[in-house]
């Protein structure tokens, strides 16, 4: 994971010798070739020439002789009459687009689509997305409290749930309705109050809770005075102390350390990370199952062991990459393994790591911690026994900066590591953990995606930003595996 040689360019992809081995030999497609650093992203600037009409002359002597004064001066008022019509109508179509747009703007993305919806749309009971997105994400966990928010159309706002009205029996439910088995749900808690919030959420008691958004009500106080903290599974419970100092070059892992990182395997031989975040569902990088490593017959999952070989296999059910994944710049580099069967979590070794709520208080500077079985220095061999080390986050800003990666960082990428270089994820650690402790848990902050080289001074990884994905990952729950196609 800690190379000290300077190396060329890569992008942490899933590659490693033992490919040859499953292969026979034989070089599978999209493996061995490096990409080249992806480039600033600059939006496209369309370039045309303007096309003018063509149009027929006439000698002035012929023109003048066939206009009388009269003529001429008739022309002259139907002209400015036409022109005055025209400019009216200017003026009525720039006033109708002006309504549309104001009307109109984009105030709430439907996912991934370009599609935008009003505010006032969003979980109203009609589906105005392309895949119904607005029915789909109306309530959320906020906060490292993991304050329940439900979406009301009429504020146009996301309203903490109000313990008042509130029963048992709903917690497993609004998890359900997230993307959550019942069977892996933890418990509700209650946290009071905290500023003068002038709006909140409840259940309508009066009607049957079916459809989640029909049982939504707003209130304007909170008698009681307490909010609902939901927590859909026990997550990010380890062994390790979060308070550890810095480690360069990283150390092996204990057993008990990462429990949520697996080893994503071909024919038994390690190529990716991954994460368990529910019973079902793995979270790694999109460019490790990319072209032909997109079908999920060819995957396994080892779970529950800091050495590669001897952890749990479970066999994977369905390989769901970002759609808008690009393999050039990374933008969007994540992806999600659907097991066949469930993982049974253990005490100590399995368990899953907390996904980051909305609102979570990060920093530029924030303590995280990366893992992985891959190379120790670059050029070499995968690591047999997990290795893990602490690295700070980086602001976009300074990772956008001109002597770093030039600005090739955008909204779906997050930077950490140390610019004097040393400590960094390499090849194999791909689609791995990038997560920090708050509030004594765990949290998945990021999936290791790219970077120039192996712990290179002003080169540090670049991680897919798990935060900015909540939503579609909570979407890929929610969709049943018969439905999909």
């Amino acid at each position: 994971m800690y190379p000290n040689d300077p190396p060329p360019y890569y992008d942490n992809n899933g590659y490693q010798p033992e490919y040859s081995n499953i292969y026979e030999n034989q070089v599978p497609p999209n493996v061995y070739q490096p990409y080249p650093i992806p480039p600033p992203y600059v939006s496209p600037v369309p370039q045309y020439l303007p096309q003018v009409a063509s149009h027929q002359t006439v000698a002035a002597d012929q023109y003048a002789n066939s206009k009388s004064w009269f003529s001429i001066s008739r022309q002259k008022i139907t002209c400015i009459i036409i022109s005055i019509l025209f400019t009216a109508a200017a003026v009525i179509i720039a006033a109708v687009l002006c309504w549309y747009f104001l009307t109109t703007q984009c105030e709430m993305r439907c996912g991934t689509s370009s599609s935008c919806v009003r505010a006032s749309q969003w979980c109203d009971g009609t589906e105005d997305c392309p895949n119904g997105e607005d029915e789909a994400y109306c309530v959320r966990l906020y906060g490292p409290n993991f304050i329940l928010q439900a979406y009301s159309p009429s504020k146009s706002a996301w309203l903490n749930m109000c313990y008042d009205d509130w029963q048992s029996m709903y917690g497993p439910k609004v998890c359900q309705a997230m993307g959550y088995k019942t069977s892996s749900y933890y418990n509700f808690f209650l946290e009071a109050v905290t500023s003068d919030l002038k709006a909140f959420a409840s259940i309508n008691t009066s009607v049957s809770f079916t459809k989640l958004y029909r049982s939504i009500r707003t209130r304007d106080y909170c008698p009681s005075g307490k909010v609902i903290s939901l927590r859909c599974i026990n997550c990010g419970l380890s062994t390790k102390s979060g308070t550890s100092s810095r480690i360069v070059g990283g150390t092996a892992a204990r057993s008990g350390d990462w429990p949520w990182q697996v080893s994503l395997q071909i024919r038994q031989s390690h190529v990716c990370g991954g994460s368990i975040i529910t019973p079902d569902w793995i979270v790694t990088a999109a460019h490790c199952v990319e072209g032909n490593y997109a079908s999920a017959s060819i995957w396994t999952v080892s779970a529950g062991s800091i050495d590669k070989s001897f952890g749990l296999m479970y066999s994977v059910e369905r390989v769901i990459a970002h759609p808008n994944y690009n393999t050039e710049t990374k933008d969007n580099d994540i992806a999600l393994m659907k097991l066949k069967n469930s993982i049974t979590f253990t005490a100590t070794t399995i368990r899953p790591v907390c996904l980051p709520n909305t609102g979570m208080p990060w920093t530029s500077t924030q303590s995280c911690w990366i893992s992985g079985w891959g190379y120790t220095k670059q050029g070499g061999t995968t690591s047999s026994v997990l290795m893990a080390a602490p690295i700070p986050l980086i602001s976009s800003t300074t990772c956008n900066g001109p002597s770093v990666y030039n600005g090739a960082i955008t909204s779906t990428m997050i930077c950490a590591g140390f610019l004097a270089g040393g400590v960094d994820t390499c090849q194999g650690d791909s689609g791995g953990p990038l997560v920090t402790s708050t509030n004594s848990l765990w949290w998945l902050v990021g999936d290791t995606s790219w970077g120039s080289g192996c712990a290179q001074r002003n080169k540090p990884g670049v991680y897919g930003n798990v935060t900015v994905f909540l939503e579609w990952i909570y979407k890929q729950m929610q969709i049943p595996t018969s439905c999909r196609g």
